[in-house]
């Protein structure tokens, strides 16, 4: 069969009157990303940019603590509390005036310390204390052996484990201690006497030896 001319010169209606469509629309849609990143201001690279590291919510550092003025001396002290029936040493700090800083003036912070109450840390790990909040010490009387120190209640009166509390307290405390013992009487007549904090004192505060008074003659 002949085809005619007519067919041969006759433009396609199929696909190929499609293409030019295809290709404006496309074009009409990079143009319009280009106006819109534009507009937003953002600066279109074909290169991945690095921007850093994700900010971190945590500042890594801790403010510096704010200058206070000291009238008095803050030194660190260490006592023993009371913690599974042994006495456990705590650190603690005291403010003693520096103008009477003498060993009266460290007995009565230690003391002190011992019949606070101890912290909320210190109490969910177990520490207590025995030591009485009315017992008070004073200076020694006349006659009474250098180092003495007496308390307002007679030492042997005190529950034991207070009394460890206080022995060792005070004969590991360098102004206190003479000799590794500490010289302590009572409100009474009575002559005072030397006491140990050894390590059976630590582990088993109910017994605390004594040097005895002839010692201290």
């Amino acid at each position: 069969m002949i085809r005619s001319d007519r067919a041969y010169d006759a433009p396609r209606t199929g696909s190929s009157r499609r293409v030019p469509g295809r290709v404006a629309a496309a074009l009409a849609a990079v143009v319009a990303c280009t106006a819109l990143a534009a507009g937003c201001g953002i600066r279109s690279t074909s290169v991945p940019v690095d921007a850093g590291a994700a900010p971190s919510r945590m500042p890594c550092r801790t403010a510096a603590p704010a200058a206070t003025a000291q009238p008095l001396e803050s030194i660190p002290v260490h006592i023993y509390l009371v913690c599974a029936s042994q006495l456990v040493t705590v650190e603690r700090t005291v403010e003693v005036d520096e103008s009477s800083s003498d060993r009266l003036r460290m007995a009565q912070s230690l003391l002190g310390e011992l019949q606070r109450v101890p912290t909320a840390e210190e109490r969910r790990a177990g520490f207590s204390t025995d030591v009485p909040t009315d017992l008070r010490v004073t200076a020694a009387r006349k006659g009474d052996p250098e180092g003495t120190l007496r308390l307002s209640e007679q030492p042997e009166d005190l529950p034991a484990e207070a009394l460890a509390q206080v022995v060792c307290s005070y004969a590991e405390s360098e102004p206190l201690s003479s000799g590794g013992s500490v010289l302590l009487g009572g409100p009474g007549n009575y002559t005072p006497r030397g006491y140990l904090c050894t390590t059976e004192t630590k582990s088993r505060p109910g017994n605390v030896p004594t040097l005895g008074a002839v010692e201290l003659s």
